[in-house]
């Protein structure tokens, strides 16, 4: 490789670290001075392409997977309102794109949708639109604006997970950018194996929620814990703990990402469920007050906190003095394991260094 690009290789790579050192959502950083500095990484990254070669490796995110996420949501969204409310109703379910439920009382209807607008306030786009079907029956779906701006949020989101994933992997020249409304472009100059690459993404990244086994015998320290259970060590504290089998995934996680205790100030990554984890992680903690729980990414637990009462806001932390650069790969492992548009592989191929003249 000549000097002159060789150096300006190091240069960018310093250029690089600064960037991917808090790769948090990037509609975060819209119109900021990260932006152009991801732009300027791009063009580099790409003439670094023309004359090194690499792989150029295209994703499309699953949009079927997305509306159904989209409307799922919404009708969890709608049962808790219902619920809490103490509306009487009937029918509730998805159909054809949408929610439709019975209302018989005008009042309730009428509650139901100040609780969806209050909801919506300060999106950029009107999330719903509302059909009355007549005697009470109402059909609820996302707007064609709505659903393009969760579309571009997934795809924004991905793109953030894939820099995350790629950084973890040793991998820091690379230009991830969206493609179109639903893909994502990947250059990576100097890589010839394009499918070692793929293979990072094939693999789903396992978050599970699982209770501990407080009585670690001997015999399950050497190696043959009791049926039902396995011993799986501490992300930091490299401590073995005897987890039982998992009572929750990752699937239903809907956000996560890093941050910093309010009280410690120390750096966190927290997430918060749907509506379906939501319900399933307030039986959880109600069902197992006093007892510790394991929070397990892969086969590594991240952290092991006792459940002091049931945690009913659908919403939690991750700590475990970790630095900031390891609660924001904690968070985007996290995201990887719950976002709705699994990444589809359209193409992969090896682009030849441009012929010198």
């Amino acid at each position: 490789m000549p000097a002159h690009l060789r150096n300006r290789i190091t240069r960018l790579l310093v250029v690089l670290a600064m960037a991917s050192a808090i790769v948090l959502p990037r509609a975060a950083f819209a119109d900021t001075q990260f932006d152009k500095m991801r732009a300027k990484v791009a063009a580099f990254v790409a003439d670094t392409m023309e004359k090194l070669g690499g792989s150029r490796i295209i994703y499309k995110v699953d949009t079927d997977a997305l509306r159904e996420a989209v409307v799922t949501d919404l009708r969890d969204d709608v049962y808790k309102i219902l619920r809490e409310g103490r509306i009487a109703f009937s029918g509730l379910a998805i159909r054809d794109g949408g929610v439709e439920v019975k209302i018989p009382d005008a009042k309730g209807r009428e509650q139901l949708m100040r609780k969806l607008a209050s909801a919506a306030e300060g999106l950029a786009t009107q999330a719903l639109t509302v059909t009355d079907a007549g005697d009470g029956l109402i059909r609820l779906a996302p707007t064609d604006a709505a659903s393009a701006a969760r579309l571009h949020d997934l795809v924004e989101d991905s793109i953030a997970m894939i820099e995350q994933r790629l950084k973890d992997a040793g991998i820091t020249l690379a230009s991830v950018q969206a493609e179109g409304t639903d893909r994502i472009r990947i250059f990576l100059p100097g890589t010839m194996e394009p499918e070692r690459i793929t293979a990072i993404f094939a693999k789903k990244v396992r978050v599970s929620f699982r209770l501990i086994d407080l009585s670690m015998s001997e015999q399950a320290q050497s190696g043959t814990p009791p049926a039902g259970t396995e011993v799986l060590l501490g992300f930091k504290d490299k401590l073995p703990y005897l987890v039982k089998a998992s009572v929750l995934d990752g699937d239903d996680i809907s956000y996560a990402g890093p941050g910093f205790a309010s009280s410690t100030k120390e750096p966190i990554a927290s997430f918060r469920f749907n509506g379906r984890g939501t319900r399933r992680f307030a039986h959880l903690t109600a069902e197992n007050v006093g007892k510790p729980f394991a929070i397990v990414l892969e086969d590594r637990v991240l952290s092991a906190p006792v459940i002091r009462e049931p945690i009913t806001g659908g919403s939690g932390q991750i700590s475990g003095n970790f630095s900031l650069e390891e609660a924001n790969s904690i968070a985007m492992l996290l995201r990887a394991g719950s976002l709705p548009g699994r990444l589809g592989l359209v193409e992969q191929q090896v682009v030849q260094p441009a012929a010198r003249p």
